[in-house]
């Protein structure tokens, strides 16, 4: 008998449990993860960036756990001894259409309470990346890098030391809900709790699904990244941290430079559909899993609106010519023979009935279960925030 079971061991699963410990010690708390150990998926393919809160909605649930997020992380890594580097990053404008976009981006980050930008001209780009093309652009010094999979591993570390309870190689396969506890069904056994909550990444909206009757508005759609690394040789091109101006359409950022904090340097990613939710390879297809994809109306009535943008993430998904010429923009020294084959990551992108591809994060509460369905980034960067809250979501319930 637990009081809470929380659903996945990734970043915002232990950092959930963490601060549920940390809040209310004698909580009688475990922990249901199906890999053999922490971060195995989103968390442990993410880029590493620690995001400032420039790009999100003031007053949103992103920018408010971005932005308290970013200092606890901050705080956490300097107590425990965690590597990591505020490099900060440039945006940059390419084209005159990005520009205004770019302007609205600085007022956001504004509104959202970050300081020190500074607006630059090509010149004051160079400054800080002295490789770098455009027309404008500003510099974020909150911005910077680090490794999330220690970060997990280091949250595991301080939920067992409290007394928290972790398993691994159990996929949960249902819950059956009582009026005052659940049991959590595993492949191998079952678990009693008084609440559930669901912090399962890739799976979910299948998670959620067994704590309501209801059918679930919304969906998890794969999203794949891929990178590439850059030869030792051509790192010179890029200090720090160089973004585009993103697509105010997609939830996704561009292309990008990012240096990283056990060395080299990555680009990318790009954001195709996978075919599979763990789908980290081209041909990795799931038949069940890509049906539910393509059946879901949400989903086709995005692809029905956005289907150019997509064939064009196709394209330079299998083109690394095309992969290059984004690239380009940016820094036009770097050439296809720079460029090694990274590793790729998936993104849980929650898409609603109605085609919305959800920019913020969503937190749904059921009598039993607190369901955390779209979390992708800046979860890493928001994970202690993120885990407060629903930490006190669930304590109030006490």
């Amino acid at each position: 008998m637990y009081d809470i079971i929380v659903v996945g061991g990734g970043i915002v699963g232990l950092a959930t449990a963490l601060k549920l410990k940390q809040q209310r010690p004698k909580t009688r708390l475990l922990v249901i993860e199906k890999e053999d150990e922490v971060a195995i998926h989103q968390t442990g393919h993410n880029s590493g960036v620690i995001h400032s809160g420039l790009y999100y909605k003031p007053g949103s649930l992103k920018a408010t756990n971005c932005i308290r997020g970013y200092q606890m992380l901050i705080d956490f890594a300097e107590q425990e001894g965690i590597p990591y580097d505020l490099c900060g990053k440039i945006v940059v404008a390419t084209r005159p259409e990005q520009v205004p976009i770019l302007d609205g981006l600085y007022e956001r980050g504004q509104q959202n309470g970050l300081t020190g930008f500074k607006m630059l001209d090509l010149a004051g780009m160079r400054e800080y990346e002295p490789h770098v093309q455009g027309i404008k652009g500003f510099f974020v010094p909150q911005t910077g890098i680090i490794n999330y999979k220690a970060v997990c591993e280091k949250y595991a570390e301080k939920v067992r030391e409290l007394g928290g309870e972790i398993i691994f190689g159990q996929r949960v396969t249902g819950i059956q809900q009582g009026e005052k506890f659940s049991n959590v069904i595993t492949e191998q056994s079952y678990h009693q709790t008084k609440l559930v909550i669901n912090c399962a990444g890739l799976y979910s909206d299948k998670v959620a699904q067994f704590t309501q009757q209801d059918p679930i508005h919304l969906r998890i759609i794969p999203f794949r990244g891929e990178y590439y690394e850059i030869k030792p040789e051509k790192q010179y091109l890029v200090k720090n941290l160089i973004y585009p101006v993103p697509d105010p359409n997609f939830p996704f950022l561009g292309v990008h430079f990012t240096r990283m904090i056990g060395g080299g340097v990555e680009a990318g990613p790009n954001a195709v559909l996978a075919f599979r939710r763990e789908g980290y390879k081209k041909l990795d297809i799931h038949a069940k899993e890509l049906w539910q994809t393509l059946t879901w109306p949400g989903f086709q009535k995005v692809a029905a609106k956005y289907w150019q943008t997509g064939l064009g993430e196709m394209y330079r998904s299998f083109s690394k010519a095309a992969f290059t010429k984004a690239l380009q923009e940016l820094i036009p020294e770097i050439k296809e023979d720079d460029l090694i084959a990274g590793e790729a990551g998936v993104r849980a992108q929650a898409c609603d009935r109605d085609g919305g591809l959800l920019d913020d994060f969503s937190i749904i509460e059921r009598p039993n279960a607190i369901n955390v369905c779209n979390a992708p980034s800046p979860a890493a960067t928001s994970s202690l925030s993120i885990g407060q809250t629903v930490a006190e979501l669930a304590l109030k319930r006490f």
